[in-house]
């Protein structure tokens, strides 16, 4: 049905039908707007008005009415996986995925905060590594667990960061994920097996080169979100069946275990870093678990939500999550 159009009091008949909006991501907003315009924001699933200063939320697409808009810095990290639990050399736990970058979000909004587990070391030799869990910041970020090693002739897991392979230098890395961690590192053999190292979130996993040694894991990436330059997001360290000595491959920076040899057992991820675990070495020494994830959320000035524990530091509020909570704006 057409609509008829009074150049004084604006519209008079849209009839039965429905009134659209113009519609788009928080990414496409226009740059030339005034005060009083309005559309639908299908990243965030709100009615917005441009207020002059900036946009504001009306309603959500439930209806419910959205407080005041500000502007956080956040960090989340996902469990890293374990190792490849070889009656070889397993290959490292891949990190957990990392996202860091800025976000608008509401006052009087709750966002359910959920920290990922590390991933499990699997019972029964010859079992790949167990991914680690996802993390998340309410519906809008999430990571992905990193992937569990490789045992024997498999390849290693894909996840956040990738599981290194194993026993075979056919036996490849598992991928990243693009945008949160890199892939994992080769295994190797000749007179001994040694596995690839787990990929971290700041570079591949190693990849084991036969020296007897596994692959290194993958370097984490330095955030400096907290106040201080930290790594999160380390990949595990290969394991080794050299029996000649403490052969270990380092874990990455960032909360990576390091692979096992045959005197030294392998290191569980870090908690609270995403760090991948170390892989397996033979004669019954185990591959180790991946480290749990974080979240951790700050914004300019002084506190304006509650959850986590909170700090403050060079002109910034910081929201702290070691385990699963809710973030109220």
């Amino acid at each position: 049905m057409a609509i008829n159009f009074d150049p004084v009091n604006g519209i008079i008949d849209t009839g039965t039908a429905a009134w659209g909006i113009p519609r788009g991501t928080t990414a496409e907003r226009p740059a030339n707007v005034s005060s009083g315009y309005m559309r639908f924001n299908t990243t965030l699933g709100v009615f917005e008005m441009y207020i002059g200063t900036g946009w504001v939320s009306i309603a959500s697409a439930s209806g419910a009415a959205q407080g005041t808009p500000y502007s956080i810095e956040y960090l989340v990290v996902a469990g890293g996986g374990s190792g490849g639990n070889s009656n070889n050399g397993g290959g490292g736990g891949g990190a957990g995925g990392l996202l860091n970058s800025t976000l608008t979000i509401y006052t009087g909004t709750a966002y359910p905060i959920v920290i990922g587990a590390g991933g499990t070391v699997p019972l029964t030799t010859g079992l790949v590594g167990t991914n680690g869990v996802a993390s998340s910041f309410g519906s809008l970020v999430s990571t992905v667990g990193g992937g569990g090693g490789a045992t024997n002739s498999t390849n290693g897991v894909s996840g956040g960061s990738g599981g290194g392979g194993a026993v075979s230098g056919t036996s490849l890395g598992g991928s990243g994920t693009a945008g949160q961690g890199y892939a994992g590192g080769k295994g190797y053999v000749d007179q001994y097996y040694q596995g690839g190292g787990g990929g971290g979130a700041g570079g591949v996993g190693g990849n084991s080169l036969g020296d007897n040694a596994g692959g290194a894991g993958g370097i984490g990436a330095s955030i400096a979100i907290s106040g201080t330059a930290t790594y999160y997001a380390g990949g595990g360290g290969g394991g080794t069946t050299y029996p000649g000595g403490n052969n270990n491959a380092a874990g990455g920076l960032g909360g990576g275990g390091r692979g096992a040899s045959a005197t030294q057992q392998a290191n569980s991820g870090s908690p609270n870093t995403g760090g991948g675990g170390g892989g397996s070495a033979n004669n019954g020494v185990p591959a180790a678990a991946g480290g749990s994830g974080i979240v951790i959320i700050r914004y300019l000035g002084a506190q304006r939500g509650t959850g986590g524990t909170i700090t403050s530091v060079g002109g910034y509020t910081v929201h702290t999550f070691l385990s699963s909570g809710i973030y109220t704006a």
